[in-house]
């Protein structure tokens, strides 16, 4: 990064903006919050839906400020058509542009970011290296763990993050790439040195509308940009996404350049054999379901593209720690198994059950809900694909402003199928009705949130952590 001091004339040139004021201002940092700025910082004012960044120029007591339209506010700004069009590009500026300074992987789809961000970040410990991970369970700098509170972070942050991990000496980043990321420009300035589409099903319908949108929205990652691409052609909208580039690709599926075969998947574990253009490697992965066998072939592929060899691919995905709410066991000494994972949408869920039935020699014994102020339209398709288990109880997930009782009937209103439905609005009452029907050889999956340890209701946010409630349900305390 350079010693240079970043100026306001400097990043007006990079942005078409006009200086009102000094032009000369030094800035040191780039801030979308109010509460957060100070001396040296340059607060972007962002238009949101409930808040005007621009309301908060004048207290928010940064030394200068980026602005659609000039503020009264006695300090210097930077006066740009869309505050949050340049934002990504003038914190890439402040930072030095950290993203030119190491690989960046970044990884879009419905799902499978997390778990092919953590199996790079294991590849590259395998091969010596330091990993970086920014994405939903938060951020990791070689072993120092960061909270965030979104996917893809607001571009001010993400830049910093990423110059961070540079100073840290990251030798690769693998980051998550949301369609809301890519919808709001949070990634716009950063450099890729190549990008991972994992697959594509419903959900984010209520930023987006329609499919088709949110599919444009994940493709614009590929499209416009001329970057190595890590494509699933398993998935249709992977094919779609394939034959709408211009330029070669790394192709991952069956009889493809990256594949996984003579597969045999276990609740918690997996072997397969993975082909790739420099040879077959036998991997052992500490990890369930065949979706993650998946995930695996994506993870290498991506690593291939960047430059690890074989060997170390292997030693990473066989070193992979679980990832948290993944496919994630609870041990508790009960006589069943219990998995809690995040799948929330009707694909996942159809992935998870669909990939522990052959393995469970007994009951697959689901508990799921939907989250509120989110895309209504999957909730009966939720249903649809819970029925798939033998015993489905439907509850509360992250109801937030809505009524949690409309919720569980939208989704029960899909439910059909061979399972038998029950209702529990408590979510706490039915992760325990769920462990309390489960015998040896049965199966638990609490599906839904996952890592989290929140439930958003109202406005409120209270503990709730489904690995824990579990264990209490099994241990009585």
């Amino acid at each position: 990064m350079s010693a240079e001091p970043i100026t306001l004339a400097r990043l007006a040139a990079v942005s078409s903006g006009r200086i009102v004021g000094d032009a000369s201002t030094a800035v040191r940092d780039v801030t979308h919050d109010s509460r957060a700025a100070g001396p040296g910082d340059l607060f972007v004012a962002m238009r949101g839906a409930r808040r005007d960044g621009h309301d908060f120029v004048a207290s928010c007591g940064a030394t200068a400020a980026c602005v659609e339209q000039p503020v009264d506010a006695g300090i210097p700004q930077l006066v740009v058509p869309d505050t949050r069009a340049a934002i990504s590009v003038i914190a890439a500026e402040v930072h030095g542009h950290p993203s030119a300074e190491m690989p960046v992987v970044g990884i879009t789809g419905t799902n499978g970011k997390t778990t092919v961000a953590h199996m790079l970040a294991s590849i590259v410990e395998a091969a010596g290296g330091t990993p970086g991970v920014a994405g939903t369970v938060g951020a990791r700098i070689g072993s120092r763990r960061l909270e965030q509170s979104r996917t893809s972070p607001e571009a001010s942050d993400f830049q910093r993050l990423l110059r961070e991990m540079v100073d840290a000496g990251v030798t690769l980043a693998a980051v998550e790439v949301s369609s809301h990321a890519l919808a709001y420009g949070r990634t716009a300035a950063t450099r890729f040195a190549a990008v991972a589409f994992t697959n594509l099903s419903q959900d984010h319908l209520d930023l987006h509308g329609d499919m088709e949108s949110y599919f444009l929205t994940k493709a614009s990652l590929f499209t416009d940009r001329d970057l190595p691409a890590v494509i699933n052609l398993g998935d249709p909208w992977g094919r779609r996404l394939a034959d709408a580039l211009e330029r070669p690709f790394i192709a991952v599926g069956p009889d493809r350049d990256y594949s996984a075969v003579n597969v045999e998947v276990g609740i918690v574990n997996s072997r397969f054999d993975l082909t790739t253009p420099a040879g077959v490697g036998a991997v052992r992965l500490p990890l369930g379901g065949d979706f993650n066998v998946d995930n695996a072939v994506m993870a290498a592929a991506c690593a291939a593209t960047v430059g690890f060899d074989l060997d170390a691919i292997v030693a990473g995905l066989e070193g992979v720690e679980p990832i948290p709410g993944r496919m994630e066991p609870v041990v508790a000494g009960q006589s069943a198994a219990i998995i809690v994972d995040y799948a929330h949408t009707p694909d996942g869920i159809v992935n998870v059950i669909g990939s522990v039935r052959p393995v469970v020699p007994g009951k697959v014994i689901a508990v799921v809900g939907a989250g509120g102020d989110r895309d209504a339209d999957k909730r009966p398709a939720m249903g649809r694909a819970v029925s798939e288990a033998d015993i489905a109880i439907i509850t509360s997930d992250n109801p937030r402003s809505e009524d949690p009782d409309s919720i569980i009937d939208a989704v029960v209103s899909g439910a059909a199928g061979p399972a038998r439905i029950s209702v529990e609005p408590d979510r706490r009452l039915a992760i325990f009705d769920a462990i309390g029907a489960a015998g040896p050889g049965d199966l638990v999956l609490i599906l839904g949130k996952g890592h989290e340890t929140g439930q958003e209701i109202g406005t409120e946010v209270l503990p709730f952590d489904d690995r824990i409630v579990a264990r209490e349900a099994v241990t009585g305390s």
